[in-house]
């Protein structure tokens, strides 16, 4: 068996844009991957078309050369925009060589350790009552992990977001959660990289002690020693990871303890092929990963598998809870997916990622020109992160 074509299909597929990736054969199998890199689709596939004259011919079932024929096939080695597109093939093929063989991706990676995936629930929330109302609802429905976002009354200008007068709101409702609601689930909260240090110590000193169960992103991650600073000034443990591409950028926040929760990225860190290795990492150092699933149903489905095949699992992030709101799948381009049934996923046994996507229908979607992350400011016209 030959790879004969690697195409890519930018989208928008809900709210958001999406890159689909699809390897396809001399004997008629093909697989499907995704691309993590949100906002910069297109430069993502331009690196695929890049990668495809390297493929092209070649055994798509050699998963690890393949890996490494891709990223070692320029002298500037990694990067996102490079390990994007990495994983989505990478993703590809392991769905492609899975269903050759007629097992579950899982099976390729060492086989099941779980028989369902719990997951956590997310809710947007920007005002109490409407908080309590959802932390509420979602324990009513038996939900056992729970994630809010930061606060902010923004007065109707959505592109406004003052880190300083947030901090102090977010913990007083993250206390009121606890008052209300008790402590007999995990409750985190990600700050989406908002913060500077000093910004997120005073965050975590203004809530109550133990009421957080994880930190998310409360800082950029492109230095350690500014998370190793933060971590000296608070015990909140730390989820940290979805911005990172590779084992490389990893390791230390792994071994220098910085993080409590990988938050590993599939269709960013490198595929199956360099999650795995991560995975391992972190199992090393007694940490769960935690996959970042804010994407369509082929990032849900491979980081399914890729949970039920590693020892060191907490939650996986779903979309799919009745408080999210967020839209990131279509019927008409994937007309057979994985259902949450209340809190968890259960595993699935079909071989390949066990997704269905209708090519044709994916060729109609539109891609939305454009469409870029928020770009939030300060109320001093100064830009900060969204």
């Amino acid at each position: 068996m030959k790879i004969t074509d690697i195409k890519s299909y930018p989208a928008l597929i809900g709210h958001r844009n999406q890159l689909l990736v699809k390897v396809e054969t001399d004997e008629g199998i093909f697989g499907w991957g995704e691309s993590g890199l949100s906002g910069r689709e297109l430069a993502v596939a331009g690196a695929i078309q890049h990668y495809r004259d390297y493929l092209v011919g070649r055994d798509p079932m050699q998963l690890g050369a393949n890996w490494q024929r891709l990223y070692r096939s320029q002298y500037f080695e990694g990067g996102r925009v490079l390990t994007a597109a990495i994983s989505a093939i990478d993703i590809a093929l392991h769905d492609l060589t899975a269903k050759a063989l007629n097992v579950p991706v899982y099976q390729l990676l060492g086989g099941k350790q779980r028989d369902f995936i719990p997951c956590f629930a997310t809710t947007l929330a920007q005002d109490g009552q409407t908080l309590l109302d959802h932390v509420g609802l979602l324990l009513e429905h038996n939900w056992q992990c729970i994630r809010i976002t930061p606060m902010f009354d923004h007065g109707g200008d959505e592109q406004l977001f003052e880190p300083s007068e947030s901090i102090g709101l977010t913990a007083k409702w993250v206390n009121a959660i606890r008052e209300e609601h008790g402590s007999e689930f995990m409750l985190g909260i990600d700050y989406h990289h908002r913060l500077s240090v000093a910004e997120a110590a005073s965050f975590c000193q203004r809530v109550a002690p133990g009421a957080l169960d994880f930190l998310e992103e409360p800082i950029r991650d492109e230095n350690p020693s500014a998370y190793a600073a933060l971590r000296q000034m608070t015990p909140v443990p730390f989820a940290i990871g979805e911005e990172l591409s590779s084992k490389w950028a990893f390791a230390p926040y792994l071994e220098q303890g910085l993080t409590n929760y990988a938050r590993i990225d599939i269709c960013n860190v490198g595929g199956f092929t360099e999650a795995m290795k991560v995975a391992a990492l972190a199992e090393t150092h007694y940490i769960d990963i935690m996959p970042h699933n804010p994407l369509g149903p082929i990032c849900a489905m491979a980081s399914i598998h890729l949970g039920t095949a590693v020892p060191n699992f907490a939650w996986q992030e779903t979309r799919d809870a009745p408080t999210e709101g967020l839209v990131v799948s279509d019927p008409d381009v994937f007309p057979e997916m994985i259902q949450l049934e209340g809190d968890r996923y259960r595993v699935p046994d079909g071989p390949g990622l066990g997704i269905l996507v209708d090519e044709e229908a994916l060729q109609h979607k539109p891609y939305a020109e454009g469409k870029n992350a928020p770009m939030l400011r300060k109320r001093d016209g100064s830009l900060t992160n969204w």
